[in-house]
C-alpha cells in the first residue's frame, strides 16, 4: 500500500477529514493534521484568492512549527478546487495551490490534465470525487493519483452506489489510491472500508460535530438528533443532486413535493463563487446519513483517539473469525 499512499507512516488512522463547504478553515485542518489525519478544506471557503493565500499560510507555519517541535512530520493537508466552468476562481486559486506547494488537491466538478500536471510539478497529489465508472475513467485518462468513491448516503454531493461493488469495480482498472465517502462515522466504518478494499475513508459529517469547525450550534444539534431517514437526496438547492437534513429543508419551505425539482448549477451567479454557493448552503444543512451514530461534539484530538480505539476493536475482532473459519 505504501507505493498508492505515500505519506502512510505520517497517519495515525487510514483518514481524510473531508473539505466542507462553509464548515473546514484552518482550525480544523491544522488539528486533524497534528493528531495523524489528513486534513482538508475548499478554497471557497474563503472569499478571495487573497484570503485563500493567507489561510494556506497560516496553514504551512502552523503545521510546520508543529513538525519542528515534535521531531516528526504532521499528516499532510489538502484543498478542494471546484474546477467547473461557473468558478471564476479556480485559475487564480491554483496558482496559490502550486505557490504555496499544498500537497494534496481534491478536484471536484471536472479533471483536467493541465491541472493535475500543474500540481505534480511541485511532487503535489492529486485526489478527484467520482460517483460512477464514467467520471473515474476520464479521471485516471487526466492523470489523478487518487479517486475518491463517493458512494450513496454520503454527505453533500452524493452518488447512489452501493460502496462494495463501486470500490471493486474501480480498483479493477485503477491502480492508484481509493478513497471512500459515505456514511462513516465511526472506527468501526473506517476498519470496514479497508476491508472492502479502500486506502483511505474519507470522513466529512463526523468533523462537523467536533469543536474546531465552523458549523453553527444548530447544525451540530440536528444531526445528533437525527436518523438515517432524517436524510434526503435532491437536487433542488443547486441543481447537483445532494443529501441535506430534512429539518433544515423544511425550515426553509423545502417541501417534500419540491425534492424532486431540479436547479441549473452556477458557482460563480453572483458576486463570486463563493458568494453564489454559500446561498445555497448556508441555511440548507448538509449531512451523511453517518448521523445514525453521532450523538455529540468532541475535540478533534478525542475523536481521533476514539476513531483509532474503534478501528483496532473492529479489526480484532474480524481477526477472531480467522480461527473460527478456519
Amino acid at each position: 500500500m505504501t507505493d498508492r499512499l505515500p505519506f502512510q507512516k505520517r497517519l495515525s488512522i487510514p483518514v481524510v477529514a473531508a473539505p466542507m463547504f462553509l464548515i473546514s478553515g484552518p482550525k480544523l485542518v491544522i488539528e486533524t493534521c497534528k493528531h495523524g489525519v489528513v486534513g482538508t478544506f475548499p478554497a471557497l471557503n474563503q472569499r478571495s484568492t487573497e484570503g485563500f493565500e493567507q489561510w494556506l499560510i497560516e496553514i504551512n507555519e502552523a503545521l510546520d512549527g508543529y513538525s519542528q517541535a515534535n521531531g516528526e512530520p504532521a499528516a499532510p493537508y489538502g484543498v478542494n478546487l471546484i474546477v467547473h466552468r461557473s468558478n471564476p476562481r479556480v485559475q487564480a486559486d491554483l496558482e496559490m495551490v502550486v505557490k504555496h506547494k499544498v500537497p494534496l488537491v481534491i478536484t471536484s466538478l471536472g479533471a483536467v490534465s493541465e491541472l493535475v500536471d500543474a500540481v505534480h510539478s511541485y511532487g503535489g497529489l492529486v485526489y478527484h470525487d467520482v460517483t460512477n465508472r464514467r467520471h473515474a475513467e476520464k479521471a485516471a485518462e487526466a492523470g489523478v493519483d487518487g479517486l475518491i468513491c463517493v458512494a450513496a448516503g454520503a454527505g453533500g454531493h452524493a452518488g447512489t452506489l452501493n460502496p462494495m461493488p463501486f470500490i471493486a469495480e474501480m480498483r479493477s482498472f485503477f491502480d492508484g489510491t481509493l478513497l471512500l465517502s459515505g456514511c462513516m462515522s465511526t472506527g468501526q466504518d473506517v476498519a470496514t472500508a479497508m476491508q472492502l478494499g479502500a486506502d483511505l475513508a474519507y470522513l466529512g459529517t463526523r468533523f462537523i460535530n467536533v469543536e474546531e469547525s465552523r458549523a453553527d450550534d444548530g447544525y451540530r444539534q440536528m444531526i445528533i438528533e437525527s436518523k438515517t431517514s432524517d436524510i434526503v437526496y435532491t437536487a433542488a438547492v443547486s441543481g447537483v443532486p445532494a443529501n441535506f437534513l430534512r429539518r433544515s429543508l423544511e425550515s426553509m419551505g423545502i417541501t417534500k413535493e419540491m425534492w424532486a425539482s431540479k436547479a441549473k448549477v452556477d458557482f460563480g451567479k453572483e458576486l463570486d463563487a463563493a458568494e453564489a454557493e454559500a446561498k445555497a448552503w448556508k441555511t440548507l444543512w448538509s449531512a451523511g446519513q453517518g448521523v445514525a451514530t453521532i450523538d455529540d461534539v468532541v475535540p478533534v484530538k478525542a475523536l481521533i483517539e476514539r476513531l483509532k480505539s474503534e478501528m483496532h476493536d473492529a479489526i480484532r475482532r474480524q481477526s477472531g473469525l480467522l480461527e473460527t473459519y478456519a
